[in-house]
């Protein structure tokens, strides 16, 4: 090539970058695979430690680097807050990840300890930041209802809630009881708005939980509803020493906070230093009122559930109580699932044998999943001693039911005292079958009396075994559910193992001594000490007992006509024809009822109660209740 040649390339590229053209390509495009975009799209500081794509793209328009703005903290924030290149949403919705994330990355949470103030007031920066987001921009929520970033905000906003809480939380021991409004961080903290009640009517939890912390083995699903605030387990203080009751407040009670910030309008909002924290049931509210605004109150309602469970010592408990040992049960309680509400219809659940609460683990979370279910009914689970014989239970646990009934609805008209619903599996349901059937007088000849006795003894005696031997329907229940119950007894009772359980089982003293007491009654005039021999008391497996006289005598006693009830069956291996099958312990003509408004036969062992099917039934069931009770209310 000629100098000249040369040296006029030279020139000519010199012109082109001097008009500011660039023969290289400036923009490529490539490929990615769906899950890298979408998890690219969602991801944010709470996600992945990083901020979202929005929020980068909202600190370029202003000329700011992630890198620098992490380093000058503070100048980022406030070109931030003041820049006109951004709009509204852009800016808040920035600001409150960017505070979330210095919030985040000095927060160190450990049990019972306060984070700092600098902390503290991070995540009321953020939680304000989101909050006008959300109710004082230009839009409103239901706007925005479609897009992922307001998704985002919603999270930024009640992962700040759960922490300012705790914080809070741990400064409630050191305010007066009657405080209305604290200092912290430099914030004004109001004392909170809340229709939450607790066990015994408690003020203050001995425990908050964060439910988002929270993993459960053992429970089928948790069950959530998405909204506005942040989702808590509160743990009543311990119940004080006085009266014996049968019944029990839950220990464990859901809850959902959110921050309300002082203002009606965007630039008091974020002026304001001043903030309330808002407490509510979601069992008891579907919604909250929030910047003028209406929208969804998030809440976890499986949290509460999962945490009692998982510290109830029901496993061993159940044992001892059996075994008759010390460290079980003596007396029915009646374990409320959720704090009594008298405009609810009542389930109420009862155990079998060697059993506790524990048995409903997913029938009673899957009902309470159920939002129609939820709306319309409260869970009551029986607990009493599996050792007692079956006509011992019955009385106990129908006058605990009594009790509870009448501490909550003295006049017996609130919803939750008319409609009940039993449902009962194993000796559970026999139990359940018994307080809805008419004994008469067909149970006094378990107990022969001799022809010498004198009326007045026969009186007395008839006094002291009314309650086990003679019992009406519960007037207040009007449908049962019967889950794998040997109405009529099993065969497998006299097995060698269930012998040698049985064996082990000690009856209650106090048991004891009243039937030595009506064994001193029926003593005819002529009997002198020690020739009447004892009343032999069967316990519990006994009476389980094909053979057993009592569930003999029981078995054909009349369900209340105004009771409608159902039987779900287990079929373990079924062999031959569905009348000589059985769930492995409990045969299917001792389960099954003639009369029964339906029957379903699933194939499962005797724990038929937790198969999918089975609590798909019961949810039938339920739903069919609201429709006759709504009916009965016309």
């Amino acid at each position: 090539m000629r100098a000249g040649t040369c040296a006029w390339i030279v020139r000519c590229v010199g012109v082109i970058g001097l008009l500011g053209l660039n023969a290289c390509a400036m923009v490529g495009v490539g490929h990615v695979k769906t899950d890298d975009y979408v998890n690219q799209r969602r991801a944010d500081v709470i996600g992945t430690n990083r901020l979202s794509d929005r929020t980068v793209q909202s600190l370029n328009v202003v000329a700011l680097a992630v890198d620098s703005c992490q380093r000058k903290f503070a100048g980022c924030t406030d070109t931030v807050a003041r820049s006109a290149g951004l709009t509204d949403e852009q800016r808040l919705s920035a600001l409150a990840e960017l505070w979330l994330g210095r919030a985040l990355k000095a927060d160190r949470p450990q049990p019972g300890v306060a984070m700092d103030d600098a902390t503290l007031d991070a995540f009321l920066q953020s939680a304000r930041y989101a909050y006008a987001y959300l109710f004082y921009t230009a839009r409103s929520p239901a706007a925005r209802a479609f897009e992922l970033r307001q998704v985002q905000v919603t999270g930024f906003y009640n992962l700040a809630v759960q922490r300012v809480m705790s914080r809070l939380f741990l400064e409630l021991p050191r305010l007066d009881p009657h405080w209305t409004r604290t200092t912290l961080a430099g914030w004004t903290v109001l004392r909170p708005q809340s229709d939450v009640r607790l066990a015994g009517d408690a003020r203050v939890p001995a425990e908050l939980i964060p439910a988002a912390n929270l993993r459960f083995n053992g429970l089928r699903n948790v069950y959530r509803r998405d909204g506005f605030g942040s989702d808590f387990v509160a743990v009543a203080p311990p119940a004080a020493t006085g009266a014996e009751v049968p019944w029990r407040e839950p220990d464990y009670a859901s809850l959902t906070g959110a921050l309300v910030f002082e203002g009606s309008a965007l630039d008091q909002v974020l002026a304001t230093r001043q903030v309330r924290l808002l407490v509510r049931d979601p069992y008891r509210d579907d919604t909250i009122t929030v910047g003028g605004r209406v929208v969804p109150l998030g809440a976890n309602f499986t949290a509460a559930y999962g945490v009692w469970l998982a510290r109830s010592g029901f496993a061993s408990q159940s044992i001892r109580s059996l075994l008759g040992r010390e460290g079980g049960i003596r007396t029915p309680r009646v374990l409320l699932m959720q704090p009594y509400d008298p405009d609810r219809l009542t389930v109420v659940m009862l155990h079998g044998l060697a059993s506790s609460p524990e048995a409903w683990i997913n029938v009673a979370n899957e009902v309470m999943g159920d939002e129609e279910l939820r709306r319309n009914y409260q869970v009551w689970e029986v607990y009493y001693p599996t050792n007692l014989p079956v006509a011992v239970n019955l009385a106990n646990i129908r006058k605990a039911l009594d009790s509870t009934l009448k501490h909550y609805d003295p006049s017996g008209q609130a919803r939750a005292s008319q409609n009940i619903v039993l449902v009962g599996h194993s000796m559970g349901g026999v139990i359940a079958r018994l307080l809805v059937s008419s004994s008469g007088d067909r149970l006094w000849s378990l107990i022969p009396l001799r022809a010498n006795l004198s009326a007045a003894k026969r009186a007395r005696f008839r006094e002291r075994l009314s309650r086990y031997l003679q019992f009406a329907p519960m007037p207040q229940v009007n449908r049962a559910v019967f889950l794998a119950s040997p109405h009529r007894g099993t065969p497998y009772a006299q097995h060698r193992l269930a012998r040698w359980i049985g064996n082990l089982i000690r009856l209650p003293v106090t048991v004891l001594k009243e039937m030595a007491s009506i064994t001193e009654l029926i003593k005819s005039d002529g009997d002198e000490g020690g020739n009447a021999p004892l009343l032999r008391i069967p316990n519990s497996i006994d009476n389980l007992s094909d053979a057993d006289p009592f569930i003999i005598a029981a078995a054909d006693l009349p369900i209340s006509p105004r009771v409608h009830y159902h039987t779900i069956v287990g079929i373990y291996k079924e062999k031959g024809s569905l009348q000589d099958s059985s769930d492995g312990l409990v045969p299917y003509k001792s389960a099954h009822l003639a009369g029964a408004d339906s029957e379903l036969v699933i194939p499962s062992w005797h724990s038929v109660q937790e198969t999918p099917a089975a609590i798909l039934e019961l949810r039938r069931i339920l739903r069919l209740q609201i429709s006759a009770a709504k009916g009965d209310q016309r």
